[in-house]
């Protein structure tokens, strides 16, 4: 063996030593997973020790060779390197999970969790349910044979008597159909709105530069206008400095000063209509928020959710603490939990969270991209959620892409060309979440037609060569051309 192949391998034994140490590492944690996902658990550290290094210069070298550069193999890790190095001359070494085993794994553990998808190559579809499909039995089977999977209902809206409205017409549709179709239940979590008193149309008017107080529990600073937080205690967590975000973004300002029930804000940019309205959301980007994920609210909802549901998806989780406070919550009745990623903390803790989530048999993550966007920027968000697509497949557990889905078809009935391409990345999750809107039913056929165009072309993220037309027409064209010109 040659000088650049001895230097390959050295390099790659290193990095299969930093696996075993990580899983050595974590032997407590991976007693505590499901036993049915402890090789999955194992495969999530490898995966990890790997990405703690920077190896794109070993890649290229690898490339270089014609050998695998370890890309694409989350689903699989220490078996990609381990089969790379029996290239270079290492004798063979058991490595649990093989790109066959990582892919059926994953595809079974998203058949467990959301029921099968209308076709083999493309995610299954959730659907939000507004308060009008509790009434309107011909739209849920409509979408239900337009290719809905999942019907999502969030607990945030409307009451007990009504989601029981909803889930009746899931039943009897698809007990007239034939087609399944499982329950997904949101629970509210901290409801951060705005609370606005005293304006006209519960508004307030303003503009770049200007100042006003955002208040805990009841208005006390009356010089400036004035803006309530719904969730009280959040006041004292702010610091000079901190952005604070509202309606989705529209309106971004900076903590002033900060006194005893209220802060001092100072709007920096307005990129909508210069009005902030009651009921609108409010972020925190640069606080971490200290509050409970699991509100006594939802703890009243668990009974009827456990009941009727089929799982249940968890907002504002940022920590083990907040999940292992659901799964405890439950008392034994356990019903696979989804954790929705939408804070800071969720995407620093999401290995550990994964880690956490193991230990039940059924186990999902959401990317809830409307929140999480908002919280850590829109320029990072296509990276961050491709981050959460790797990590969650190198512990084989399935995915949820959600929020603005081809929104403006919905809406409007045109959709933009933004969204198109958006919606086909969403072929890389193993669910795809469809919001509200006026022409769902379309939206799911559009939906589809794009999810099969594109998971023709590749499995997650690894690009596979189906076809092309374009280049069988060209070669088909030029050889009748060649046959003409002779």
């Amino acid at each position: 063996m040659d000088g650049v192949h001895e230097q390959l391998r050295s390099e790659l034994e290193r990095l299969d030593d930093l696996m075993l140490e990580a899983e050595a590492a974590h032997a407590a944690a991976l007693k505590q997973v499901h036993p049915s996902h402890y090789a999955s658990a194992c495969n999530l550290l490898h995966y990890l020790a790997l990405r703690s290094q920077n190896i794109r210069g070993l890649q290229e070298r690898l490339h270089e060779l014609g050998l695998s550069s370890l890309t694409n193999s989350e689903s699989h890790m220490r078996s990609q390197l381990r089969a790379v190095l029996e290239r270079l001359g290492a004798p063979p070494a058991d490595t649990a999970i093989t790109y066959r085993e990582g892919a059926e794994r994953l595809q079974q553990e998203a058949i467990g969790l959301f029921g099968p998808s209308s076709a083999d190559i493309i995610p299954t579809i959730m659907v939000s349910f507004d308060t009008t499909f509790a009434e309107d039995y011909g739209l849920v089977k409509r979408l239900l044979q337009a290719g809905m999977n999942i019907a999502r209902i969030n607990c945030a809206h409307d009451s007990e008597a009504v989601w029981a409205q909803m889930i009746g017409q899931v039943h009897r549709a698809s007990a007239e159909t034939g087609i399944a179709c499982r329950i997904y239940m949101d629970l509210a979590g901290p409801k951060i709105r705005t609370v606005i008193r005293g304006q006209k149309k519960d508004r307030l008017e303003l503009k770049e530069g200007a100042r006003f107080y955002l208040y805990d529990d009841y208005p006390f600073y009356d010089d400036l206008p004035q803006v309530g937080c719904s969730v009280p205690g959040i006041i004292v967590q702010l610091q000079v400095g901190d952005r604070v975000l509202f309606d989705d973004g529209v309106i971004e300002a900076t903590v002033l000063a900060r006194h005893p029930f209220a802060a001092e804000l100072q709007v920096d940019r307005i990129s909508g209509k210069p009005r902030l309205k009651a009921e609108k959301g409010i972020n925190f980007p640069d606080t971490q928020i200290t509050l409970p994920a699991l509100t006594s609210f939802d703890r009243q909802c668990l009974p009827f959710i456990l009941k009727h549901a089929d799982m249940v998806g968890y907002s504002f989780v940022q920590s083990v603490a907040d999940l292992s406070g659901l799964q405890e919550a439950m008392l034994g009745q356990r019903i696979p939990i989804i954790v929705k990623i939408e804070k800071p903390g969720a995407v620093t803790n999401l290995p550990a969270l994964l880690l956490q989530g193991l230990q039940d048999e059924y186990f999902g993550v959401m990317i809830a991209r409307g929140d999480l966007a908002v919280e850590i920027g829109f320029e990072r968000l296509s990276e961050v959620q491709e981050e959460i697509l790797w990590i969650c497949e190198a512990a084989h557990v399935p995915v949820i892409w959600a929020t603005q889905v081809l929104e403006s078809l919905n809406k409007t009935g045109v959709a933009t060309r933004a969204e198109v391409t958006d919606a086909a990345m969403a072929s890389m999750a193993e669910c795809v979440m469809i919001n509200k809107g006026t022409n769902t039913v379309g939206v799911i056929e559009a939906l589809k037609d794009i999810l099969y165009r594109s998971g023709g072309h590749h499995q997650k993220k690894r690009y596979t060569f189906r076809p092309l037309s374009i280049a069988r027409n060209f070669l088909v064209t030029s050889s009748d051309e060649g046959k003409l010109g002779g």
